[in-house]
């Protein structure tokens, strides 16, 4: 191979090999967090859950995730890549097929919880995962292309999620728990599939010749040894790392979109089903913002790569979805409502990928799998808090609108956060 063509024929060979595989496991993950969204039309008449007591159930998987976070992340970094993410698939797994048992709000709550212990670290697991396989300078559309797995799992999830319930009756159980049962089948099959097939490293990818493994080996060892230098964030003490303020500065930014992100995967196929559509209607309905944000996301990760910026293209996103949630807290009719959901989900979706290039590149070498961790950790405490507060909410005022408020004031927080650090970051760079 020419000495000028191994780099981008690499990185073509690694996108196309690892990144659509870790997008479908992905997607699969997300699938099996956010179905109860859907089971819940049927779910919680049958065992008794209200709006609080559902919030509550939902909010306990992203507290759960928050505890296990950072030491799931440490672990991956000790056992590697192949035998982590396995693991933690086949847990995830096996919990949310048993999700399809549980009898009341107490089982209901032990399950949530459990599910946010068995996945977490995945997320982070693999963003830290791909900064061993890709340049700084490509990571924003690399992060993108596995992130919009999120939005096309509900794309994809919804109306499959809706027709699962018709099979009510069948073998004697409920149609939210054969939906519980039949999603949970992938992520098992898949963990034995990673164990088996996933590379810890590019040395152990045997779809790499050795000139490519070189080449790959180089140019990231070279950049860590800059970054050494030259992010904020480096030390080597993961309680340091934690509660760094950089670390804690993008945590705060990135908790109004995982607030907004989680709390609408959850919510928002009952803000749709509320205006009177029936299950099968409010699932394709629901899928819409979804498939536009999919889009959106991966023009928006290309376009900060090749123009090589990051705040702005982090800020923007976030501007757009508050903006837009304000907008659908005021808004009474289907159309108008579902537009407003389209442009939220449009920013809070489009501003992951320069969002998460961004905090890699803050983060020093020995840095990054607490700190990534953790800025993901507080990111779904927020999820907790928000899908929690808009249970609540509803239940007291009976409006959606009303209960998104707090989320919509968590990214607006996060905006100016992030533009008045990276303005004083930049004074001092320049001081």
């Amino acid at each position: 191979m020419e000495a000028n063509n191994i780099g981008p024929a690499t990185l073509r060979r690694v996108t196309t090999i690892l990144v659509p595989f870790l997008m479908v496991c992905y997607l699969v993950s997300f699938i099996d967090r956010v179905n109860v969204g859907f089971a819940a039309f049927q779910m919680n008449r049958d065992i008794g859950i209200s709006p609080s007591v559902f919030g509550l159930g939902g909010g306990l998987f992203f507290l759960s995730y928050f505890l296990f976070e950072v030491p799931s992340n440490l672990a991956m970094k000790r056992f590697g890549a192949r035998k982590w993410i396995a693991r933690i698939m086949l847990s995830w797994g096996v919990i949310s097929g048993l999700t399809a048992f549980v009898s009341g709000p107490n089982s209901f709550y032990a399950i949530r919880f459990l599910l946010g212990a068995a996945e977490a670290g995945f997320f982070p697991g693999v963003i830290l995962y791909l900064t061993q396989w890709f340049p700084a300078a490509h990571r924003g559309r690399i992060v993108s292309f596995f992130y919009v797995a999120v939005p096309l799992s509900s794309f994809v999830g919804s109306p499959i999620s809706a027709a699962l319930l018709n099979m009510q009756g069948i073998g004697g159980l409920h149609g939210w728990q054969w939906l519980f049962i039949i999603e949970a089948i992938p992520a098992m099959l898949l963990a034995f599939v990673t164990f088996l097939w996933l590379p810890d490293t590019p040395n152990d990818a045997r779809w790499l010749d050795a000139d490519q493994k070189r080449w790959l080996n180089n140019t990231l060892a070279t950049e860590r040894a800059q970054r050494e230098l030259d992010a904020p964030v480096h030390d080597e003490r993961t309680w340091r790392i934690m509660f760094h303020p950089q670390v804690l500065l993008l945590s705060l930014v990135y908790a109004g979109t995982s607030a907004a992100s989680n709390g609408l995967s959850l919510w928002q196929p009952q803000i749709i089903k509320s205006y009177g559509l029936s299950n099968l209607q409010a699932g394709w309905l629901n899928a819409l913002p979804f498939a536009v944000a999919s889009v959106a996301m991966i023009w928006w990760g290309v376009r900060s790569d090749k123009k090589r910026e990051r705040v702005w293209s982090t800020a923007l996103p976030l501007t757009l979805s508050a903006i837009a949630l304000g907008v659908c807290t005021m808004t009474t009719q289907l159309a108008p409502a579902v537009l407003c959901l389209v442009l939220t989900l449009v920013g809070t979706y489009a501003f992951k990928g320069p969002f998460w290039a961004l905090s890699s590149e803050r983060l020093g070498p020995r840095a990054a799998a607490a700190g990534l961790a953790q800025i993901n950790a507080v990111g779904n405490l927020a999820g907790f808090a928000g899908t929690y507060l808009i249970g609540v909410i509803r239940e007291q005022t009976g409006s959606f609108a009303i209960a998104l408020t707090p989320v919509m004031a968590l990214q607006v927080v996060g905006v100016l956060l992030l533009l008045v650090s990276s303005r004083r970051s930049l004074a001092a760079r320049h001081a």
